[in-house]
């Protein structure tokens, strides 16, 4: 994907880490953020310049929780390659391994501005895989859109896995037996790390990574229950815990923020399908914010398709969410959760020109994104 030196003139900036900026400017060099500011910042001599007033600039969105390119829209089972659901710990498998970068659903993401994506295994099993953080345009090889690999691996606490496997007459049958699961593969993982010369056990590599904080434990859980096992056999293993779903997370939001751990809230567009969803309501993101839990808003696309992540962040400011965490919660921090704040997140001299033309105020339901930019590429 070339990478073009330009400026973009007038319109409304919002950096999302600093002050909005009215008639604003953004410099692009070379697939990178030069500078950000009013309508005085100097553009070098040649440089061509171009009229955005009336638009609205802001980062690519962010949706930490999808499993765009390995359930692909309108394919059926020949399209769906989510669950390995052969065995409650497939830590081993990976997503990246699944991901058809060519599926509708990557244009989806670019019409809702949606330029940067947690792609994750399914929650059928215990631990269901590592997870990839991918941009949604740039290449036909999935391998040219990774920003971070592996990014976590995905867990799952709840309704999923003892349906799963309780139907098949496995264990885990029960929550008890979830928790059981997930701590028999801590303490395998403990005693590969500790071996001199152990053998290659790529579940069990993995799960050193998670015990060594290079990676975090993306754990689902809706129910309140579920939250406080994640919460009690993280503090047991010391490894970095991501909630994702968080139904009730506001129910605990105290003792969560206390322990610092993020909340991946979503999705929200749908309906009460399943007993611990009961409890779903936008306004529970506001009760999150106000108890100093880090918020992201999620769409588990396709359960809610992906073009449609605007449109949740709109609901939570509906329920009195405050429009500057809302659009956070879209953009700087899933970044940060992500672990690539470094890059993506907001609009910063030195980060990646990865951001969204609008005709206006994105959280106006009538705005539409006009173009967008991936490493200074117009893409859409």
């Amino acid at each position: 994907m070339s990478q073009a030196t330009f400026a973009l003139r007038g319109a409304t900036i919002l950096p999302i880490t600093s002050a909005p900026i009215e008639q604003g400017t953004i410099l692009v060099e070379d697939g990178r953020i030069s500078a950000v500011g009013g309508p005085d910042l100097a553009v070098p001599e040649g440089v061509p310049v171009e009229d955005a007033s009336g638009k609205w600039i802001l980062p690519g969105l962010i949706d930490a929780h999808t499993h765009l390119g390995v359930h692909e829209t309108g394919e059926g089972w020949a399209g769906d390659d989510t669950n390995e659901m052969t065995d409650p710990n497939t830590a081993q498998v990976r997503a990246l391994d699944g991901i058809n970068p060519a599926e509708a659903g990557f244009a989806d993401a670019l019409k809702g501005g949606v330029l940067t994506v947690c792609v994750n295994p399914g929650s059928g099993n215990v631990i269901g895989g590592e997870c990839v953080v991918i941009k949604t345009a740039g290449s036909r090889r999935v391998d040219d859109l990774v920003v971070r690999s592996p990014a976590g691996i995905k867990s799952a606490l709840g309704e999923n896995p003892k349906r799963v496997y309780g139907e098949k007459g496995q264990t885990p049958k029960t929550r008890m037996g979830t928790a059981g699961v997930l701590r028999q593969a801590f303490v395998a993982a403990e005693k590969h790390r500790a071996a001199e010369n152990p053998d290659r056990d790529l579940k069990l590599e993995n799960l050193v990574k998670v015990l060594d904080r290079e990676i975090p434990w993306r754990q689902h859980c809706h129910r309140a229950d579920d939250i406080a096992t994640a919460l009690r056999v993280a503090e047991e293993f010391g490894y970095e815990l991501v909630l994702d779903h968080g139904t009730e997370a506001h129910l605990l939001a105290e003792v969560i923020a206390e322990r610092g751990v993020p909340v991946l809230f979503g999705p929200l567009l749908t309906a009460r399908a399943k007993v611990e969803t009961a409890g779903r309501f936008p306004a529970n993101a506001v009760k999150m914010v106000e108890a100093g839990v880090k918020l992201v808003i999620m769409t588990d696309h396709p359960v809610v398709p992906i073009q449609y992540l605007i449109v949740q962040v709109m609901e939570c400011v509906k329920a009195g969410l405050d429009r500057d965490a809302a659009l956070r919660a879209v953009t700087i921090n899933p970044a940060e959760v992500l672990g690539v704040s470094d890059r993506l997140g907001s609009l910063e001299a030195g980060k990646d020109a990865d951001f969204c033309v609008w005709s206006g105020d994105p959280l106006d339901y009538y705005s539409e994104v006009e173009a967008a930019y991936i490493d200074g590429a117009k893409i859409a």
